[in-house]
């Protein structure tokens, strides 16, 4: 059966080529006898012209001669014309290029008879010359040029009387807009019009793009798009700055219109401003966020030829430093981490990405003290990147025991191996949520820093912490939950209208961590600047308006409530840190603080306690961590601690 399809329609193939081959020789054939009888005719109709129109007053000399040399002229003309391939052309996509040749031709057409008259004939008057190269351009190049102006017209016309057609603005009006417009107007089949274009130079208002009006800037969208009935914008100016752009989309989302953006200018580099190119805008492009900038040198001159370990290295944060750590050519880049199928997917993406690196997976636990031991003594790693922990708060809520047992004694067990088989620098991945906890999580990660400044002041090795806000389309991120709310028509649910966080792009993330690593000195907590803090609520309608929805309207926001141990707003330092500038404007030092005494015997005794899972952990961990603003939930039982501490 399906080679009795693949041969119908393999046959069926072949009949359309035959057919566009055949149709392709007639159409050529057709202009062959045109371009011959119009070359001709036209310094004929030279000679006549120069004596007033009658036949009786052009002498016979003249006359012999024009008739005499035509059909060598012809002969010249279908030469030159297949020579300057002018039969090979798709004239409904004919540009300056075909005039180009069309002008070379017909030039040397004159040439041609010039010499053949002169020598062989009769020399001719020179308005014959003149007048008749003259004809004989505007007859080779309107025929041709007329071909795509009637297609245009009648596409125009087809255009107006279709209803289907999404109406465009265009934003931006420059090549990049004028690509598009052009792009727009051949596409086939055509499902947009252009209708107009907005850009805040003022010199534009009022001219014409590609035969699209300019109608205005920013300021003037909400209006034309209700003046031109757009369905659709799409933002051309892909070199713009962020917070340029940011305006302007702050502007465009309001409008219930779809909105598309051009990536980046290479596009246009590259001559590829097509509709193909054309994306949805992201959520990342509403905040704002110019791109950060690293010095890859000082990056890469730390990490390249030595031995990288990450552990969580299939998680979010992991996998993403696991591809940065590639690009800088590691001597050997080991993976770790308790699951396997995310640490698996990296596995596979670095070595089709990176085949001649060597690439180590393990799975295992970092709470597992000989594990780490065995790991640490096999593959003696100069860098360690510790990502490796539990970080859902709702969840370590409900399970406060599991978030000191991987955060807290995962930690300790991987830097205390580290410290023991010679590891040259160690970089714990912290959060902002470990500043004046008021949730377990949060406290389990002060508790992190801690245990790694501790230890900084007895090793060689450098410890030190890079601390961060929320990261977006990380996993159990609110922008993932909130796209699948939006999927099954809501509701979007947010915890409080006034909630906000701060945010940066995973790659942006990472990228700073190891910029912070290559700065690490001693027991530092590195600081990244997450930029302004950003209302969920605002992201939340951001992403509904982006959907093509309205908020309130068809997806509705539902406020649920703070949960147990979240925070209104986050903070990335505490009041008795400071802060100090780094080489990078993006990246602070702050000031480690003193710490518990015995603080490294008392945490082995919180994992102790930890195992038997008492109710009432969250008191011990408020003794070594002070500015934990801790919250009692129901049903606790703190007398069901140890009080060993």
């Amino acid at each position: 059966m399906s080679n009795k399809r693949e041969g119908k329609t393999t046959e069926g193939n072949d009949t359309k080529a035959t057919f566009h081959i055949h149709r392709w020789i007639k159409v050529a054939l057709l202009m062959m006898i045109y371009d011959i009888i119009a070359g001709s005719l036209a310094y004929g109709l030279a000679l006549w012209l120069r004596f007033d129109l009658r036949f009786s007053t052009i002498p016979e000399t003249y006359l012999r001669s024009w008739l005499y040399f035509t059909p060598f002229f012809m002969a010249v003309t279908l030469a030159i014309f297949a020579m300057l391939k002018l039969y090979r052309s798709v004239w409904r996509y004919v540009s300056f290029n075909e005039l180009g040749r069309v002008v070379l031709g017909v030039a040397l057409c004159l040439v041609a008879q010039i010499l053949g008259t002169c020598v062989f004939f009769e020399k001719m008057p020179v308005s014959y010359y003149i007048v008749g190269v003259f004809l004989h351009l505007v007859a080779a190049g309107g025929i041709r040029f007329s071909y795509r102006g009637l297609r245009l017209i009648y596409s125009r016309i087809k255009a107006n009387q279709n209803d289907a057609l999404k109406r465009v603005m265009i934003i931006g009006a420059g090549e990049a807009g004028r690509m598009l417009i052009r792009e727009i107007s051949v596409a086939k089949p055509r499902r947009s019009k252009a209708c107009c274009a907005i850009d805040d130079n003022p010199n534009k208002k009022g001219r014409m793009l590609d035969h699209v009006p300019i109608v205005g800037n920013r300021h003037d969208i909400p209006e034309m798009v209700e003046k031109y009935n757009i369905d659709r914008i799409i933002v051309a100016m892909p070199a713009a700055k962020a917070k340029h752009k940011k305006a302007i989309l702050d502007i465009c989302k309001e409008t219930g219109c779809e909105l598309k953006i051009l990536p980046g200018i290479s596009q246009i580099l590259n001559g590829k401003a097509t509709l193909s190119q054309l994306r949805d805008v992201s959520v990342e492009e509403l905040l704002g966020r110019e791109p950060i900038r690293i010095n890859m040198g000082e990056i890469g001159s730390y990490i390249f030829g030595r031995s990288v370990l990450i552990t969580g290295g299939g998680g979010s944060i992991g996998s993403e430093l696991a591809r940065q750590v590639a690009s800088y050519g590691p001597q050997q880049l080991i993976l770790f981490d308790i699951y396997e199928n995310n640490v698996y997917d990296i596995q596979q993406e670095l070595k089709w990405n990176y085949p001649e690196m060597s690439l180590v997976v393990l799975i295992g636990s970092v709470r597992d003290r000989n594990r780490m031991r065995q790991v640490m003594e096999t593959y003696r790693p100069d860098i360690v990147y510790h990502a490796a922990a539990h970080k859902h708060v709702p969840l370590m809520e409900a399970s406060p025991n599991e978030a000191i047992k991987n955060n807290v004694l995962g930690t300790y067990e991987t830097a205390m191996a580290a410290s023991e088989f010679g590891v040259t620098r160690f970089v714990l991945i912290s959060t902002d949520k470990a500043v004046n906890p008021t949730n377990i999580m949060g406290a389990s990660k002060r508790m992190c820093e801690m245990i790694v400044q501790a230890i900084d002041k007895q090793s060689a090795t450098e410890f030190v912490a890079v601390r961060f806000g929320n990261v977006l389309g990380s996993n159990g991120s609110v922008i993932p939950l909130f796209k699948k709310q939006i999927q099954a028509g809501g509701p979007v649910t947010v915890t409080h209208p006034e909630i906000t966080r701060f945010f940066m792009t995973i790659p942006e993330a990472v990228s700073l961590v190891l910029q912070a690593g290559a700065y690490a000195g001693s027991g530092e907590i590195f600081v990244l600047d997450m930029g302004q803090a950003v209302k969920i609520d605002e992201l939340a309608r951001n992403l509904i308006l982006l959907s093509g929805h309205i908020p309130d309207g068809d997806i509705k926001i539902k406020y649920t409530g703070l949960r147990p141990g979240e925070k209104l707003y986050e903070e990335l330092l505490m009041a008795e840190e400071g802060l100090q500038q780094t080489k990078n404007e993006l990246i602070f030092i702050g000031q480690p603080l003193e710490l518990p005494e015995r603080f490294l015997e008392r945490i082995i005794e919180l994992g102790k306690v930890s195992s038997e899972n008492p109710d009432g952990i969250r008191d011990l961990v408020k003794r070594l961590v002070p500015t934990y603003q801790m919250k009692q939930l129901k049903g606790a039982r703190p007398e069901g601690a140890k009080a060993a501490m």
